[in-house]
């Protein structure tokens, strides 16, 4: 029998998941080779032929893989959602964004706001300042980062804010601080499921890992690192 499962994710719940994978492996026996990348690459990767046993990525990149025959179209479960929130470096003054008009001050007055330039929360991020009429005004201060490094980013220096999903700023301290999450108003959850591969090494150690991620019994270690349960 295999002893390892293959799990493909997002970056944006690797620090989540990879915090909880040592209780799965020393429970089960088995061994979880992972890998990550940005939702959007996870999705072109798998449908070129990409091996792996298990993904976690958008529902609805899920169920696109799923119609091309990549997923088991019955495994898709819900595995939690995160939210948008603003980066600092640590020691930075205290900045309110509590509210959609301190939320519009505090991006006009940066410096510089790191963004993922080709993930989910991006596309999301671009998509606001059009919508709060602040376009214009804060695109020359953008600094698009790509592979999941907008956090550290910021950390590095590189900017003065970044705009990243908080379980990537939870996971970049100390050298970085969460500023705030998103105002409710303008707040964007990034939802995440999980997937079965079609064509896997070991069915029993995949829907092991899913059943254990979807678990209870995790929730308060993932809550901890910035995933919310439904």
């Amino acid at each position: 029998m295999d002893q390892q499962v293959r799990l493909f994710g997002a970056v944006a719940v690797r620090p989540v998941v990879l915090a909880v994978i040592p209780r799965f492996e020393a429970t089960t026996g088995y061994k979880v080779a992972v890998r990550w990348e940005l939702n959007p690459i996870v999705r072109r990767q798998i449908e070129a032929g990409e091996p792996f046993d298990l993904v976690i990525t958008n529902p609805d990149l899920i169920g696109e893989l799923s119609a091309l025959g990549k997923v088991k179209a019955e495994s898709q479960v819900a595995f939690g959602r995160i939210a948008m929130g603003v980066a600092a470096k640590e020691g930075s003054r205290p900045l309110d964004i509590g509210s959609v008009d301190t939320f519009k001050h505090a991006l006009k007055n940066a410096g510089s706001i790191a963004y993922a330039s080709d993930g989910t929360s991006g596309g999301y991020f671009s998509g606001l300042l059009e919508r709060l009429g602040i376009a214009e005004e804060v695109k020359p201060k953008l600094v698009p980062v790509a592979g999941g490094q907008t956090a550290a980013a910021v950390g590095r220096g590189e900017a003065e804010l970044g705009v990243v999903p908080v379980t990537s700023i939870l996971a970049a301290a100390p050298e970085v601080m969460l500023v705030g999450k998103f105002p409710a108003e303008l707040q964007s959850y990034i939802d995440f499921a999980i997937g079965i591969s079609a064509d896997l090494t070991n069915e029993d150690a995949a829907r092991q890992l899913s059943a254990f991620l979807t678990s209870p019994a995790i929730d308060a270690m993932l809550a901890a690192k910035g995933v919310e349960r439904s």
